[in-house]
């Protein structure tokens, strides 16, 4: 599990284009499970299009701090069958 901000953002840098799964904290005890693509990274957040068949909306954006605090958990899909996750 990465420790700092600073190491959270340089994985996801590693993983920019890379199909995702983010399972949020939405409040009230509710899991939130969105499914896209990490398009960019910035200084303080990062921006995933999501998926248009399953989500209403386009992308969603969330900060390095959410990763490291567990509100946020990543899971990198790969084409081999790979799973890389990020809590």
């Amino acid at each position: 599990m990465p420790k700092t901000l600073i190491d959270i953002k340089k994985i996801l840098d590693c993983q920019l284009g890379n199909q995702v799964i983010l399972r949020a904290n939405g409040g009230r005890k509710k899991l939130v499970e969105r499914r896209g693509t990490l398009r960019e990274t910035y200084p303080s957040v990062f921006i995933v299009e999501l998926d248009q068949e399953e989500h209403n909306f386009e992308r969603v954006s969330y900060t390095y701090t959410d990763v490291l605090t567990s509100n946020v958990e990543m899971t990198f899909v790969s084409d081999q069958s790979d799973a890389f996750v990020i809590q």
